[in-house]
C-alpha cells in the first residue's frame, strides 16, 4: 500500500510540475537584407540573383523602375506580369547576366524591350499565376 501511495503522491507532482512549467513561445525572424540593385531587376528565387535585360516584360516596371519580385516586391495588389524563362538561369539559360550594382546600358530601357516574348506570367510574390507553363 505504501509503494501505491508513493506512486500516487509522485504522479500528482508531476502533473503539478507539468501545469507549473513556462510555456515557451517560438518567434522566427528571418533577414533576407536589402533589395538587390539590378539594372533589369532580379530573379525572384533565392539567391535573388541579378535577372538579364528582357527576363521581365515592360508591366514590371514603372517610370523605369523594378516594381520589385519576391519578398521585395512593392508592385500592386494582384499584379500579374509576364516573364521570358529562356533568360532564366534555373532553366539553362548561360547568357550574360549583370552584376548587382552595375547600371542599365543606355539604349536597354526596360520598360520597353523590343519584341518581348513573354512565355509565363508570375505575381510579384514568386508565385505563377494563371497562364503559366508550369
Amino acid at each position: 500500500m505504501n509503494r501505491l501511495k508513493l506512486l500516487a503522491i509522485l504522479a500528482v507532482a508531476g502533473v503539478c510540475l507539468a501545469f507549473a512549467a513556462p510555456k515557451a513561445e517560438a518567434q522566427v525572424t528571418i533577414n533576407i537584407g536589402p533589395e538587390p540593385e539590378c539594372p533589369y531587376g532580379y530573379y525572384d528565387y533565392a539567391p535573388y540573383g541579378c535577372a538579364p535585360y528582357g527576363y521581365y516584360g515592360p508591366e514590371w516596371f514603372s517610370g523605369g523602375v523594378f516594381v520589385g519580385a519576391g519578398p521585395w516586391y512593392h508592385g500592386p495588389a494582384h499584379f500579374q506580369g509576364h516573364v521570358d524563362t529562356h533568360y532564366d538561369v534555373q532553366r539553362g539559360y548561360k547568357g550574360p547576366v549583370p552584376k548587382v550594382g552595375e547600371k542599365p546600358e543606355p539604349a536597354k530601357h526596360p520598360e520597353q524591350v523590343a519584341n518581348f516574348k513573354g512565355d509565363e506570367v508570375h505575381d510579384g510574390h514568386a508565385r505563377p499565376a494563371g497562364g503559366d507553363k508550369h
